[in-house]
């Protein structure tokens, strides 16, 4: 929690635009803790790691402003054999320490990063990567053993950036370098290509980015005493701290993030143990209300998928949503009635949510509606192994039915498990389809997975920021927003 001085700053502070003067680097505060490049383990980078290695390195491609594939490493490629080979031409780009980047140490990078012994988060959704090989010292190809027209989406992710350790210093080819530690925070320089002519002007001191990883009431306060141009990283239990704050509606940004926000079954025993009672718990919770009570503009959902996407069937509708929103509640509540009377016992479920005070606030909307059917909730921490309900809140790295699936099947039944494992090994895009269809199917039926809403992430923007875009992979790069310079 945040000192009382710094809640008392956010409430007094009085609303402004936030516009500051466009000279100076551009200051960023992204919320959690200190930037720094990961070592080996990519297993579960924050987003200030993921905002660091993804300027200091970059994969063969990356995300741009929009959440698009761009060039990265490699500067163009084509893609052959319905999908199953992908041949990268690298562009003439440098080493930290001025060599040049080669094609062996790209496939030796990646071999490093989609082994399954790498912890990397992306390494389960890159199992089709059959071969990565040089071809020539510029030209490398990825053979695949199934066909992945979303394999560049997960290529631009910054798990996959291509950080070399050795020799000193540390990082890759990169929009930036690291200049310097200044105030708290790493200042980061454009990269300069090293064979540029010496007449050619160079960036500007407004092209630096001096980034920070600090706390919300931290980054927020510095924001709206125009200390900063912005403020990223922002989840649900943030979210009350921005509020109180009360900054100019004009710098408040939310993306339309795409993934899963709601709660993974992780015990299936007692009540839990049926899926009609599994069914009677996600129909009790008012989505409607939880998310009117943060923003008009986040949107409540009923389905794991929140769109058909590469599936061969749109969303699968579990059974408890054909009751009408205002019956829900009573039905419920008879469920839990009956399971009461033949166990003689009140049902009692530990959720395991964020803390902060927007955990809170979802805490005390969930806790009332169970409490409104009978349940006897208990919080616990987000980390705890003693859970009975899990918040998931994830960001998709891509648009396939079988990260969505992947990722609600916390303990799923083995026909679920065995569906989502079938897609994965399916040999053509249709059979592929056909699986997540009936994977979809049998986990939504076995109510593994609740379903609340989209991921929430929001930001705070200075105006001076022209080129920042809200999308769905709730992603801004720091060499796209300020000017389209770099």
């Amino acid at each position: 929690m945040f000192g009382r001085a710094t809640a008392a700053a956010l409430l007094i502070t009085t609303a402004s635009c936030g516009r500051r003067a466009d000279v100076g680097p551009v200051v960023v505060s992204v919320i959690g803790g200190a930037p720094q490049l990961p070592g080996r383990s990519r297993a579960r980078l924050g987003e200030p790691e993921r905002l660091l290695i993804d300027s200091l390195a970059e994969g063969l491609v990356r995300l741009d402003a929009s959440g698009q594939v761009e060039a990265g490493v490699a500067e163009r490629w084509i893609v052959t054999d319905e999908g199953r080979s992908y041949i990268f031409r690298l562009r003439d780009a440098h080493w930290p320490d001025g060599a040049p980047v080669r094609a062996a140490q790209v496939v030796a990078l990646l071999r490093r990063e989609i082994s399954a012994r790498s912890g990397n988060r992306l390494a389960p959704y890159l199992t089709a990567v059959s071969s990565i090989v040089e071809m020539t010292p510029e030209v490398i190809e990825v053979e695949l053993a199934r066909p992945r027209p979303d394999l560049l989406k997960l290529f631009a992710q910054p798990e996959l950036a291509l950080v070399r350790d050795r020799p000193r210093p540390p990082g890759g080819a990169g929009p930036f370098r690291q200049r310097a530690e200044r105030g708290g925070g790493l200042l980061l320089a454009p990269a300069l290509d090293p064979d540029r002519d010496p007449e050619e002007p160079g960036p500007a001191p407004e092209d630096d980015v001096l980034l920070r990883g600090e706390r919300a009431a931290s980054a927020i306060l510095r924001f709206v005493e125009r200390q900063s141009d912005l403020v990223t990283g922002g989840t649900i239990a943030d979210w009350p701290l921005l509020r109180a704050a009360n900054p100019a509606p004009i710098n408040v940004k939310l993306d339309p993030a795409a993934g899963l926000f709601g709660l993974a079954v992780v015990r299936r025993d007692g009540f839990l143990a049926d899926a009609a009672n599994r069914g009677a718990i996600a129909m009790a919770f008012d989505r409607g209300d939880l998310v009117a009570s943060v923003s008009s503009d986040w949107a409540a959902r009923e389905t794991v998928l929140p769109e058909q996407l590469d599936s061969a069937a749109p969303p699968a509708n579990p059974g408890w949503s054909t009751v009408l929103p205002e019956q829900r509640q009573t039905a419920a509540r008879a469920r839990v009635s009956a399971w009461r009377l033949a166990n003689g016992a009140t049902p009692t479920l530990r959720l395991a949510l964020p803390g902060g005070a927007g955990g809170t606030s979802l805490w005390a909307r969930l806790a009332r509606d169970l409490y409104g059917i009978g349940v006897r909730p208990v919080r616990v921490a987000a980390d705890s192994t003693d859970a009975d309900l899990r918040l998931v809140d994830e960001v998709a790295p891509y648009d396939s039915a079988r990260w969505y699936l992947s990722e609600a099947c916390a303990s799923c039944s083995d026909a679920a498990h065995e569906a989502i494992e079938a897609a994965r090994l399916a040999d053509t895009l249709d059979a592929r389809a056909r699986a997540s269809a009936t994977a979809d199917r049998l986990l939504t039926d076995d109510v593994a997975f609740i379903p609340l809403a989209r991921p929430f992430r929001w930001s705070l923007v200075a105006l001076r920021l022209r080129q920042w875009q809200p999308n769905a992979r709730a992603w801004h790069p720091l060499n796209r927003l300020r000017a389209d310079t770099n």
